[in-house]
């Protein structure tokens, strides 16, 4: 599977957060990957293939791409 993501993109993780939101913003990308919560503003990182086995979707300016 291909993912195609870039630095301020939205994501949709498979599992919800504990704040109850599953919309993250990717404030880092190379080895590893960090993203930001959008409801509460939390930061996690992650490496690139635990990202890619939590990841279900990225959103890229208003347009959806399902993965």
């Amino acid at each position: 599977m291909k993912f195609e993501y870039n630095l301020n993109d939205d994501v949709i993780m498979k599992k919800a957060h504990a704040c109850q939101t599953n919309l993250w913003t990717i404030t880092r990308v190379g080895a590893d990957i960090k993203i930001k919560c959008k409801n509460c503003g939390r930061e996690i990182m992650m490496d690139r293939l635990e990202f890619h086995k939590k990841l279900k979707k990225v959103i890229k300016n208003g347009t959806s791409e399902e993965n």
